[in-house]
């Protein structure tokens, strides 16, 4: 694919996590031929890669192969807004309410528990990927958001994790970081900011020290599970013993899974270097992980290098959940974006601070917004996908559940709801874009509503029970 260009180039392009990931991006070589191997795995992001990497700690033998249609980290492991924190695809209130209260209490604790589970890998394999613990701080950005972080408080409250976060007044957001409109903010010390790039280019170097063979440039384009599963690329295939797919929104291109997932996209923006005295203007020392209560979805980070990154949803859904280059840049949205910072920060567009960055690319959508984490012995297929855009830490408990799933080592972790999920199908086209464009239209016209009104959505309308998670 690349020829005689600079896979700096051709691959950095897509984000900016790549292009500054500090590792050669020239793809590894394609599979040619039949392979034999115990494990294979479809998808070289992180939940392929931690999948890999578990599995070869607890069985160093294992011959393990992976998978991947571009390079490493090529989809969404290398494009997030690098939030690794306790953030779970479903609420804990709506965990609650489906499996009850002291199952959503373990799914919670996991997850804090991931946060420094990725640490000590990162300190162990020598990954510097600019972690850095500041905490989760979200925002209610004019009292329109404030019920909404009420009833997280409320739901922490009720099941007890009174530990994870405390209310904030608008002076004590101030005091670490100055954003109009806020009036009030709940901060917890859970949560760290990394350079996702580097994160999964690192952990593909890991698991190859450790012996796994990684295929680029290898697209799966057919599977077979049962007594002899195999996967099949355009130039050959491998045969295994096991079969893990971990390819989460680029799993909806494969024919038997085409309705399991949808692929939406989330868009980001990056601005160049901040300088010091527009710093000193906004604060936001400690590099919190930040994000305000727009259905929507808005997530910012400040990078290691004093650069804002602010990220969000918007881009359409397209019919037959569609994938394709083109999407990862919708102008509208960018456009939206690169207003919405400069509205958050005016110190931005007032000292002339310039974007030079836009990006984005498709996460996975399950029906029920709940996560699978599931491996057949009978059929030899495990799978491990639908994080709605909370990946960065849901996928190294999905790679420590499958490994502990395939190597018979029952836990606590396999205990959790995530192991006998079942994904729902998604409706057929059209009804299916009709109903994902009717809920996207439908929050932003909530959002605007809420904005100009004063006044919060009152989680009855048609659109936020159809999406209720």
């Amino acid at each position: 694919m690349a020829g005689t260009l600079d896979p700096r180039r051709v691959y950095g392009q897509y984000s900016f996590w790549l292009e500054t990931c500090g590792d050669d991006l020239s793809p590894r070589p394609a599979l040619e031929g039949t392979y034999e191997a115990d494990v294979a795995i479809l998808g070289a992001g992180f939940t392929g890669l931690w999948t890999a990497y578990y599995l070869l700690e607890r069985e160093p033998g294992l011959k393990v192969v992976i998978l991947e249609q571009r390079i490493a980290g090529f989809g969404a492991s290398g494009r997030n807004g690098g939030w690794l924190y306790p953030g779970f695809p479903v609420s804990l209130g709506e965990l609650a309410e489906r499996y009850g209260e002291e199952t959503a209490r373990a799914i919670h604790y996991a997850m804090r528990e991931t946060v420094d589970e990725v640490e000590r890998v990162l300190q162990v394999e020598g990954i510097d990927a600019h972690f850095h613990r500041g905490g989760v701080l979200r925002l209610a950005r004019g009292a329109h958001q404030v019920p909404a972080l009420e009833e997280t408080a409320r739901t922490l409250e009720r099941l007890g994790i009174t530990d994870y976060a405390e209310w904030l007044s608008a002076e004590a957001v101030r005091q670490r970081v100055r954003v109009t409109k806020v009036v009030a903010g709940l901060y917890s010390a859970h949560g760290a900011v990394i350079h996702p790039g580097r994160l999964v280019r690192g952990l593909a170097r890991a698991v190859e020290r450790r012996g796994a063979v990684i295929f680029e440039e290898t697209p799966v384009v057919g599977f077979r599970g049962g007594s002899s599963p195999f996967f099949r690329t355009p130039r050959g295939e491998v045969r295994a013993r096991v079969l893990v797919l971990a390819g989460e929104a680029y799993l909806s291109q494969l024919a038997p899974l085409q309705r399991t997932l949808i692929p939406i996209y989330s868009l980001i923006v990056l601005t160049e270097p901040v300088p010091d005295e527009v710093w000193q203007e906004i604060g936001w020392e400690n590099r919190e992980l930040l994000s305000s209560q727009r259905l929507t979805v808005d997530y910012l980070q400040r990078t290691a290098d004093g650069r804002i990154m602010f990220g969000g949803r918007g881009a359409p859904y397209r019919f037959g959940s569609r994938i394709a280059d083109a999407y990862d840049r919708h102008g509208p949205t960018h456009e939206m974006l690169r207003h919405m910072c400069y509205e958050w920060f005016p110190a931005l567009r007032l000292h002339g601070v310039r974007f030079t960055h836009a990006w984005g690319g498709p996460l996975g959508v399950p029906r029920d917004w709940m996560p699978t984490m599931r491996y057949d012995p009978c059929n030899g297929i495990a799978l491990a996908c639908g994080y709605t855009g909370q990946g960065v830490a849901t996928a190294n408990l999905a790679g420590r559940i499958l490994a502990d799933l395939i190597t018979g080592q029952e836990s606590e972790l396999t205990r959790l709801p995530m192991t006998s999920h079942r994904l729902k199908d998604w409706e057929p086209e059209p009804l299916r874009w009709l109903g994902v464009r009717f809920v996207q239209l439908g929050y932003e016209r909530l959002d605007r509503i809420a904005e100009a009104t004063g006044k919060a959505p009152t989680g009855r309308s048609l659109v936020e029970r159809l999406a209720a998670h």
